[in-house]
Formats: C-alpha cells, structure tokens, sequence
C-alpha cells in the first residue's frame, strides 16, 4: 500500500489516478487546506490529517499497511513563501522531517518526494542538470532542497529508498473536473485575464531570449503523475540507501509569448494582444530540464505537447465556469 500525501489536491489527484491504473494499491492522507475531498475517487482510503501530526501518522501507516510514501503535500507559493517564510519552513521542513520519524518508526521505507526546479534558482545554463548548482531564491526553493537534504540523510542513516523528483513547470489536466483551481501559474492567469475582460500579462520582454521573455519547460500534469509511478515501481525493488535525485522535465523550452499565443489560439482570441509589464524579481531568463537522467533511471519520458497541455486545461477551466 502507498500513501500519499496531499492526495486530494491538484498533482496529488493525478498520481491517485496513475498509481492506481498502474496496479498499485493507494489511500490518501491530506489535511484538505487546499485539497478536495471530491478529487479522491470512490474506494480509495481516505485519511483527513496534517503531515504535523506525527500520532496520527503512525497510527495511519499501521492501519492501513502502508509500505511507501509519495509526499505531495506542502505549500508551494514562492511570493508566499517570501511573506511567510516561518510558515513554508514549519509546512515544508518540519512536516517532512515529521513524517520521516513516523516512517522510520513504523519500518516504511520507501519515499517519492515532491521536489522542484524551484531549487536551482536562477542558473546560467541552457540545460538544467542535476548537477547544476542549487541557489533557491525563494523560502518555498530552499524548503525543497533542506527536504531534499534531510531525505538523502535519512537514506544514508536508516536505509530510507528514496526519489526526489524535482518538477518543472506542471499545466494541463487529465480531465475537466481534476483540473488545477488555483491561478498562481501562467495558464490559469491567462485564463482568468481573458475571462474578466483584459489583456494577459507578459512579465518583462527585455530577456537575453530570442523573443525577450522568460523561456521555460511546461510539463503535463499526467506526465509528472507517470514519473510518480515509475519512481514507485523503482523504489519496490531498490536497494536499501538507494537515494535518486530526478528532474522532470519535457528537456524543451518554450517562451511565455509563445505559450500566451498558444494559450489564445486555444481560446480562440487571437485578437488579444498581451500586455507587457516589468520583470518580476526573482525570474530567470531560462530554466529548462535536462531530461536525460530520468530516463535512463526509471525509463521515463514525457508524452504530452504543449498543445495538448493548453486544451486540457481550457476544458478544465470552462466546466469551473460555465
């Protein structure tokens, strides 16, 4: 049996639904502050609780015969993060190390971890390695790699078998009613622009990009959901210690212009034309994953187009608001 944490809310649905389809038996475990109980499908074990509560933790993991864990559940603002940086660490950090010691003393020893590529910062590199330098420039990054941390350490101490996957930039939805309902990524403000009336905004077109904006890798949401699977079945055999380190990633950059065209094209306003505000602090001109790794370690690749990201998401958002 896999938890998984967060399970209810966006990402963690998606996995729900993967892990499940892919054979495996799985519950939920999700304090629902921003999750939804109605994501959960039927027959699927549900368990409300917080990843700070470490009794309730235990008891769940004895309950239910858990012998892995896929840990979604955090919070995942980077502006947040900035305003509430004692918040993110308690959510982000202490969750995650509450969680390890309720693992460790329950003997389960399997972890997929929700990373990000919030974790390299802002790097000059036209490929994103594993390797690349790590420099958070947001609490919400340095909680991410300080887990990424406190996991490898567990690996090495307890013979934790681990996969921290360090997500790119997630859009689009399996299907309408698991799409995402927050508008903190460019999709959704796209969206949410066009729905009241006004121009999408473009963040800075003065980058050293060929189009001047910020160039980036947009990954389905039912790819990351697949690179969960796969690093579940890894983990199944691995040997104790083992300790993967993954970017998931498409290994291609798109521009935001291109994507807010796209993004038009789909709601079929062309005759927008975006408007260009300044840069934000704190974005990159370019953060594109090396795809490689991944692949040779689980046999993992990503499957969806840009195209097919944008559609699934506009469905998503037209059922919300029809």
């Amino acid at each position: 049996m896999w938890m998984i944490t967060g399970g209810a809310g966006f990402i963690g649905a998606h996995v729900v639904r993967a892990m499940t389809e892919g054979g495996r038996q799985v519950m939920v475990y999700d304090d629902l502050s921003t999750g939804s109980r109605d994501r959960v499908p039927e027959g699927v074990p549900f368990v409300v609780g917080s990843v700070l509560d470490e009794a309730r933790l235990k008891a769940t993991l004895r309950e239910h015969g858990v012998t892995g864990v896929v840990h979604i559940a955090g919070k995942k603002q980077v502006g947040e993060s900035v305003e509430r940086p004692l918040y993110y660490y308690r959510e982000n950090v202490t969750g995650l190390q509450t969680l390890l010691e309720a693992m460790t003393a329950s003997g389960v020893d399997r972890l997929v971890f929700s990373s990000s590529a919030a974790v390299y910062g802002m790097p000059d590199v036209d490929l994103v390695t594993e390797e690349t330098d790590c420099r958070p420039l947001s609490p919400y990054g340095e909680s991410k790699l300080v887990g990424e941390w406190l996991i490898n350490a567990a690996a090495r101490a307890h013979g934790l078998r681990s996969a921290s996957l360090r997500y790119f930039n997630v859009a689009g939805s399996a299907t309408p009613e698991l799409a995402d309902t927050g508008v903190f990524n460019l999709i959704p403000m796209v969206f949410e622009r066009l729905e009241a009336g006004e121009a999408p905004r473009i963040f800075g077109d003065d980058y050293g990009t060929p189009d001047g904006t910020c160039v980036r890798d947009y990954i389905h949401v039912e790819d990351i959901a697949s690179a969960h699977l796969a690093a579940a079945v890894r983990l199944e055999e691995a040997a104790q210690g083992t300790a993967l380190t993954l970017n998931v990633g498409r290994g291609e950059g798109s521009s935001v212009r291109e994507m807010v065209d796209r993004i038009l094209k789909v709601a079929e306003q062309q005759g927008v034309t975006p408007e260009v505000t300044d840069r934000r602090p704190g974005d990159a001109a370019r953060v594109v994953a090396a795809a490689d790794r991944i692949r040779e370690e689980l046999g993992w690749s990503a499957r969806y187009s840009l195209d097919e990201m944008i559609e699934s998401a506009w469905k998503g958002w037209c059922r919300r608001h029809a």
